[in-house]
């Protein structure tokens, strides 16, 4: 029985498109690294508080009475802990007082977008619970845009330097993307 010459050509054509998207979809692992300013206080916040508990709260622990306060970020990424080096980017999201006993623990959705350099137009985004009294912060990265599309991979986030409430954070992040 011969096979008709037009389905031989159909077979081959499938087989070589599955071969180039095979190729196309190859991993690529991207480390950077960047400092974030989280600024809380002063004339020009990059944070601000938006929701809070309500004031029925009778406790003396002071993480207690955080817990449920929700916060909306816009903040700098910079190349090194100085807030007047390069701006690279913005990490802008919420994070939200997620715990109600011994450890200070936010709920963080944020993306991070990037405005200059190599990264310029991409981002990726981190859903995940970051105990801040940790020295060193383990965090998810689900997804992400340009040349971090369908992202994943883990950032650890460690604090440089605090003053009350404001803090340098820096950011030792990897990425497995496909572009």
């Amino acid at each position: 029985m011969a096979v008709p010459s037009k389905l031989v050509l159909l077979i081959a054509v499938l087989v070589a498109s599955c071969t180039t998207d095979a190729e196309a979809l190859k991993h690529k692992k991207t480390h950077i690294q960047f400092y974030m300013h989280d600024i809380v206080g002063g004339p020009k916040p990059t944070a601000v508080q938006v929701a809070r508990r309500l004031s029925n709260y009778t406790g003396s622990d002071p993480i207690a009475a955080m817990f449920g306060s929700v916060s909306v970020m816009d903040n700098p990424l910079t190349v090194t802990p100085n807030p007047n080096s390069t701006v690279i980017g913005r990490a802008q999201g919420i994070y939200a007082m997620a715990s109600q006993h011994n450890e200070f623990s936010l709920l963080m959705t944020l993306t991070y977008g990037f405005i200059s350099g190599p990264y310029n137009g991409s981002s990726f985004s981190v859903v995940g619970r970051n105990p801040v009294m940790n020295e060193v912060r383990e965090m998810p990265i689900v997804g992400g845009t340009g040349i971090f599309r369908l992202a994943r991979g883990y950032c650890f986030a460690r604090t440089y330097s605090m003053n009350q409430m404001d803090a340098v954070i820096g950011y030792n992040v990897t990425i497995l993307h496909y572009k």
